[in-house]
């Protein structure tokens, strides 16, 4: 300890010398700590004194100083270099480079952390919905939870109807912005998803353009699905004065002419929302299930734009589950709820666990040959 002081006290001794002193003493005009720091940028041009002892009290010098100055900042040397005004570039982390002196986490300026933090947040929200959703239990009972949800909710709404809330108007955000448009969320977001990963797994252009015909597959699917709804409400309604049903008015033969003349148009309308949400739900945990094989770190060019797609479309597929069992709880009959979710089911079932199956198909998600075929997953 004493040994420590002696050395301490003879190195600030140094310090106070001008240049020419020094040459007239055979001392070094800049110390090679000195000569360190100052191609750092930390200290300023002819400003050595204070501020190399601040800095040998944060960081420990350069390579070779002893290690047990790093205690000497919380014995006070640290106090020289602020007092002679030089602890503000040091302060804000200005050109420490490798080797250099390390500035206190307390006086080192926040630079970068908020990008940092955010990206953070992001992959452990992916790591959440990657737990929930990209698992083959999930993939195997989701089709049965939809249906008991809907069963659920339906008689929750005939048996105990809940009072009216924000959820129940139809002109809620959630509705407006997304149902209303959950083909179109889904294609959107699925394109450049089921493009990167199996781009990524394959390496082949013509197997990414063979996996994105699901989403031509699906927008058929929900275009003949939606004509034949309109087309069923059509052919078994009719146009009355009032939604209590009270007097038919004859004259108007469509919806769109009952609602022109101010009638109101009551038919068979299967639920368009259970239909589409059943099946957005079930396409996007099957296209998830890609993710067992991707392996990809931070270091990688796609890394961050894969991440928020992940990100994305989990957070998708719970909107929709929880809308799905909104229409339930709130919109139309049983019958209809029934035969909308079984539309949905149907065209899932059609596709991923039949026709997919066939080589002459868009095929299901790249599985490595390490695992077992998802194949033999469904049939288990």
């Amino acid at each position: 300890m004493h040994k420590l002081r002696r050395d301490s006290r003879h190195f600030q001794r140094q310090l106070e010398l001008s240049p020419q002193d020094r040459r007239r003493l055979g001392t070094p005009s800049a110390l090679p700590e000195e000569r360190e720091w100052e191609r750092g940028g930390v200290l300023e041009s002819g400003s050595l004194r204070g501020c190399a002892v601040g800095a040998q009290a944060g960081g420990g010098g350069a390579e070779g100083g002893p290690k047990e100055w790093r205690e000497t900042e919380r014995a006070g040397l640290v106090r020289a270099c602020a007092k002679r005004g030089y602890d503000r570039g040091a302060s804000e982390g200005r050109g420490f480079q490798d080797g250099g002196p390390e500035v206190p986490s307390s006086s080192r300026a926040p630079v970068g952390t908020g990008v940092t933090a955010g990206m953070e947040y992001l992959e452990r929200c992916a790591w959440l919905l990657r737990a929930t959703l990209v698992r083959a239990v999930v993939r195997r009972h989701l089709s049965w939870a939809l249906l008991a949800l809907m069963l659920g909710g339906s008689l929750v709404k005939e048996l105990f109807p809940l009072p009216p809330s924000y959820l129940s108007n139809k002109r809620n955000v959630f509705n407006v912005y997304f149902v209303k448009v959950a083909w179109g969320w889904t294609f959107i977001l699925l394109l450049p998803f089921v493009a990167l990963t199996n781009y990524h797994l394959t390496g082949k252009a013509t197997v990414v353009l063979r996996r994105l015909c699901i989403l031509l597959v699906g927008t058929a699917i929900w275009y003949v699905g939606t004509t034949i709804f309109l087309h069923v409400e059509h052919y078994t309604g009719s146009c009355y004065k009032s939604p209590s049903l009270e007097s038919i008015q004859r004259e108007y033969n469509s919806k769109e002419e009952c609602r022109k003349g101010g009638g109101f148009w009551h038919g068979f309308d299967i639920s368009g929302h259970s239909f589409l949400l059943t099946y957005c739900a079930l396409v996007i945990v099957e296209e998830m299930a890609v993710l067992q094989e991707v392996k990809m770190d931070r270091s990688h060019n796609l890394y961050f734009t894969l991440t928020s797609l992940i990100v994305a479309l989990g957070c998708l597929v719970y909107i929709w589950v929880w809308m799905f069992l909104c229409t339930a709880v709130y919109f139309h009959d049983l019958s209809q709820k029934v035969f909308g979710t079984l539309f949905g089911l149907v065209g899932w079932y059609g596709t991923y666990r039949f026709w997919y199956l066939k080589p002459i198909s868009p095929g299901l998600p790249p599985q490595s040959s390490s695992l077992n075929l998802k194949q033999d997953s469904y049939k288990k």
